[in-house]
């Protein structure tokens, strides 16, 4: 099975010789890597476990649609049975501070990134284990569009959370993988790891390097099995994709995929894959791994002409986007930095932006 956005290239140039702890799992729906270079396996087991629990408890409590357990709802179905009742939440302190940093992502993107569309991403089909063909019933759009549930009808105050919308259901899937990501990198830096590197289905992120080479990641073709070109990944950055090849369904010769338009309630069609490269942030922003994955978002709804206008809401220089068609568009940045398995045929390289 290859991995769902990004395939991870630890071993271009050649077989290391030094001391790397390489541990998979299933998580968050998707496959979950853990390398740990230079501790004892002894010790790096532990802390891949460490991350893996933790991981698999943000997964229980975040999870839209399954229950934790047997007729009890996850911490965030909870909330969403909440917000449907017009009642108000008190929640766990973590939960409310990334319902904070949703809101405020998803002002940066003029809403494009929407996780309260919930109902919606359940009524195209996304929110069960496997895909199949469905025709929406055009009233269930009308309604939705009525409705215009966004992040900016929820209302925090500390820890308790209500809605001024009651369409508002919450999906936390384009933005808890990367907060994962974050956690990890946390952890690990408190247990004085020094280098490794985590993959969540595609949303990676780089500790250190792996001995005295940079950490090497590969960006997946979006039409074929292998990627299209690689990286080096350093320290404290991040790297995300958004496909339509993994979370899809065909219906009358057409891709319909997971990501959903908030403007029209209608999966985009325009583009075949994002790919956002996110740097070290500072601790009074979005850290790295939350960007890779709730960035490369709006880049993908907006499209080729406007993705320029969202990268730079989000202080993003290196991004490629491969269109429709196929053509793969890369700024001049991202461009310096790849190392090409196999150039496009239609590639064009975008001018830099200013950073905000």
């Amino acid at each position: 099975m290859r991995y769902f956005i990004l395939l991870l290239a630890l071993l271009l140039g050649g077989c290391f010789k030094n001391p790397l702890y390489h541990s998979q799992s299933y998580v968050f729906g998707t496959l979950l890597d853990i390398s740990i270079y230079g501790e004892t396996d002894e010790r790096a087991a532990m802390l891949a476990s460490h991350v893996q629990q933790d991981f698999q408890n943000l997964h229980r409590r975040l999870h839209a649609w399954k229950p934790a357990s047997a007729n009890q709802p996850s911490e965030l179905g909870q909330l969403n049975l909440a917000f449907a009742q017009n009642k108000s939440l008190r929640v766990q302190p973590d939960l409310a501070a990334m319902l904070l940093e949703a809101k405020q992502l998803s002002a940066k993107s003029d809403g494009l990134f929407n996780p309260a569309i919930g109902h919606l991403v359940g009524s195209w089909g996304f929110q069960r284990d496997e895909f199949s063909p469905l025709a929406i019933d055009a009233k269930v759009i009308h309604q939705w569009l009525q409705a215009q549930p966004s992040m900016a009808d929820i209302v925090i105050d500390g820890t308790r959370v209500r809605s001024n919308n009651s369409a508002v259901k919450l999906d936390l899937g384009g933005y808890a993988k990367g907060y994962a990501l974050d956690r990890a990198v946390a952890y690990l830096r408190q247990q004085h790891v020094k280098n490794a590197l985590i993959n969540i289905g595609g949303n990676i992120i780089a500790l250190g390097q792996h001995g005295d080479q940079p950490w090497r990641v590969g960006i997946q073709h979006p039409r074929l099995p292998n990627a299209m070109a690689t990286l080096a990944l350093a320290d404290g950055w991040s790297i995300g994709t958004s496909g339509d090849y993994q979370r899809y369904f065909l219906l009358d010769d057409k891709r319909y995929c997971h990501i959903i338009d908030p403007r029209t309630a209608y999966p985009a069609t325009h583009m075949q894959s994002v790919t956002v490269l996110v740097p070290p942030q500072s601790s009074q922003h979005s850290q790295a791994g939350v960007l890779s994955d709730v960035a490369s978002k709006p880049l993908f709804i907006a499209g080729v002409v406007h993705s320029d206008r969202y990268a730079k809401a989000f202080g993003i220089a290196d991004y490629l986007l491969v269109d429709d068609k196929a053509a793969v568009f890369v700024s001049s940045s991202l461009a310096n930095k790849l190392q090409w398995l196999a150039k496009p045929v239609k590639l064009t390289t975008l001018g830099v932006h200013a950073q905000p």
